[in-house]
């Protein structure tokens, strides 16, 4: 089964309008949900959005009510999101840290009790449609085991880093983990095992049950670094935030058994306080041109490029569970799910 970009567009807005969303907030997470599935993170796109019904229907995901800004100085800003959409919370706090880099040169922006937000560069993205330098951090619950250790305390704490350019997109999206939480939770639900040295189970063996290893422990990447570099965010994520971390962080992973407590962490730079925003894009795009002169296979945003082009032509595949999932959810809306699908 297939549904194309435009009809999934359509039906995600209408899933959330129905549900009493607000229209400025049902857009935002519509596309945010679109843009992982184009990008090829579709365990962040369609795949995860029944999460996103479950915490409305459980009361943890709200749709009434506004975020607060807690604390404001002309450079940051702190923000108590309210239990509102984190798609609509990061958005906001993205746009806020671009106003402030636009006065000041930089803008920093936490956010604290918010939601799940989907994936992270859809909100560096859109400092570099501003000709800003994004990075965006997050933590979530504990998957992730110290180095060393059995018994998972850090998130898969992502990092996403936009660089505006003339013509080259440019940015990376990745978790600290050798793999994201979503991509072991899209594996369980499709009833596939896992590539090997990517988990182990709560003993510390490795496993390739994707059961198993949400039980137990994803692995850092790289070893020390990607553990050093999830310890670091964990910290910016949390404590800096007025969030939570380590273990007391919950609300992530979509139970919703309690609220999410995590915190999220949005900078915007704007070059041209530094140089003129012209030669810093002409020169972004000489240091490209000369990475694929020296035989890259590809540079970061490359890989996502080439998947927005295949998915926008093709459609998106949407298997059986994730089918009879959404079906569901439809049902009870009046919706007919199959009025969407080509195929």
């Amino acid at each position: 089964m297939k549904i194309s970009v435009e009809n999934e567009r359509e039906l995600v807005k209408e899933i959330l309008l129905k549900l009493g969303v607000k229209e400025n907030q049902a857009e935002i997470v519509t596309e945010a949900t679109i843009d992982s599935d184009l990008k090829g993170f579709t365990s962040h796109g369609l795949g995860r959005f029944p999460q996103y019904i479950r915490g409305i229907n459980s009361g943890f995901i709200q749709i009434e009510g506004e975020y607060e800004v807690v604390k404001e100085t002309e450079s940051i800003a702190l923000i108590d999101g309210k239990s509102l959409f984190g798609q609509y919370i990061a958005h906001e706090a993205m746009m806020l840290a671009i106003e402030k880099a636009k006065k000041t040169g930089i803008g920093a922006v936490g956010t604290f009790n918010s939601n799940h937000f989907g994936v992270t560069g859809y909100y560096s993205d859109l400092a570099i449609k501003n000709d800003m330098i994004g990075l965006v951090n997050c933590n979530t619950e504990p998957g992730v085991a110290p180095l060393g250790g059995n018994t998972a305390i850090l998130g898969t704490n992502p990092i996403a880093i936009g660089i505006p350019a003339n013509d080259t997109y440019i940015a990376v999206d990745m978790a600290t983990s050798v793999s994201a939480r979503g991509k072991l939770l899209e594996a369980k639900r499709k009833g596939e095992e896992l590539p090997p040295n990517i988990a182990i189970d709560k003993d510390g063996n490795p496993t390739t049950n994707p059961e198993k290893a949400l039980e137990g422990s994803i692995l850092p990447f790289g070893g020390f670094k990607g553990y050093a570099l999830s310890f670091m965010i964990e910290i910016i994520c949390g404590p800096l935030v007025n969030a939570a971390f380590g273990t007391a962080v919950t609300g992530t992973a979509g139970d919703y058994k309690e609220n999410c407590n995590k915190g999220d962490f949005f900078v915007a730079i704007d070059p041209s306080k530094f140089v003129s925003i012209n030669k810093f894009k002409e020169e972004v795009e000489e240091f490209v041109q000369e990475i694929r002169d020296g035989g890259a296979m590809a540079i970061p945003g490359d890989l996502e490029t080439q998947k927005i082009a295949e998915n926008e032509k093709n459609g998106f595949t949407i298997d059986e569970k994730l089918y009879e999932t959404i079906e569901e959810i439809c049902n009870d809306l009046d919706i007919n799910l199959n009025d969407y699908l080509t195929e």
